[in-house]
């Protein structure tokens, strides 16, 4: 998929999927490349990445067809043009919670390459000229821009985050948001439910796309998605392995007769 096609299918229809890439190997973009994805997800929040790492990654996933979204540390509008020019597809920023902050970010993603107090104009509603305008719509439809909703201000500014134009999604960040709800982790919970509920149902209802990065309950991923999630990020490379290595070992000693490691303990307490 293109960038330009990922962002209609979020403004306009959808489901698209994708998942967390932690590993920067070079045998893994072709591996990830049959998994019936639409796009990748690469985090610079939460995971190590240096700058030469995360452009090449970019690059590669983008040659083979998956648009690389990433996440970048704060809600910084120069570490979104830092991402953008090591091949970024589109940038999400984490814990967006005012128009404001919205608005700054689509300067650095949608406005890109202007900066300084020309840009400041154009962000507070001066035109372009016509050449200017064209240029900077072309160059917008090919870039990405999705902020994380993951708190309760988040929740309460939404409508004025959604009105900010060039925004193509927002994105639940689970675990911040069921913390900021009194309910960590607690991802069944109605106040997270409903939480998820509205914010799903105000951005589809705006046009704009709605999704949830989430890996511990495939019932509920099928919910959200029931609900008006159109982005869906579903685990992690990292998670992946573990728990396929998991279940592929137990069902090896299970087959040879050795005690799973959580009996080998019980077993050698009771002696």
């Amino acid at each position: 998929m293109t960038p330009s096609g990922l962002i209609a299918q979020l403004h306009h229809g959808g489901p698209v999927f994708g998942t967390l890439i932690v590993s920067p190997s070079p045998r893994w973009p072709e591996v990830v490349r049959g998994c019936g994805l639409d796009f990748v997800f690469i985090d610079t929040e939460h995971i190590a990445l240096d700058r030469h790492q995360l452009s090449w990654m970019c690059q590669t996933y983008a040659a083979l067809g998956l648009p690389a979204l990433v996440r970048i540390p704060s809600p910084d509008p120069y570490a979104a043009t830092m991402a953008l020019d090591g091949g970024a597809a589109g940038i999400i920023a984490p814990y967006v919670e005012t128009a404001a902050q919205a608005r700054e970010l689509r300067g650095a993603v949608k406005l890109r390459p202007l900066k300084g107090q020309r840009l400041q104009r154009l962000l507070a509603g001066a035109a372009a000229e016509p050449e200017l305008e064209a240029y900077l719509e072309e160059g917008a439809k090919e870039r990405l821009l999705i902020v994380n909703i993951e708190s309760v201000p988040a929740i309460e500014a939404l409508d004025e985050i959604l009105a900010v134009p060039g925004l193509d999604a927002v994105l639940i960040g689970p675990h911040d948001l069921s913390c900021s709800l009194g309910i960590p982790e607690q991802y069944g919970h109605p106040k997270f439910r409903e939480a998820a509920r509205t914010i799903f149902q105000k951005a589809r209802a705006a046009g704009i796309g709605a999704g949830i990065h989430f890996w511990s309950d495939l019932g509920l991923e099928a919910e959200f998605l029931r609900e008006g999630a159109n982005l869906l990020i579903h685990s992690a490379d990292i998670t992946l392995f573990q728990k396929h290595l998991r279940l592929e070992l137990d069902a090896v000693k299970h087959a040879a007769g050795i005690a799973p490691e959580g009996q080998k303990h019980a077993s050698a307490a009771n002696i």
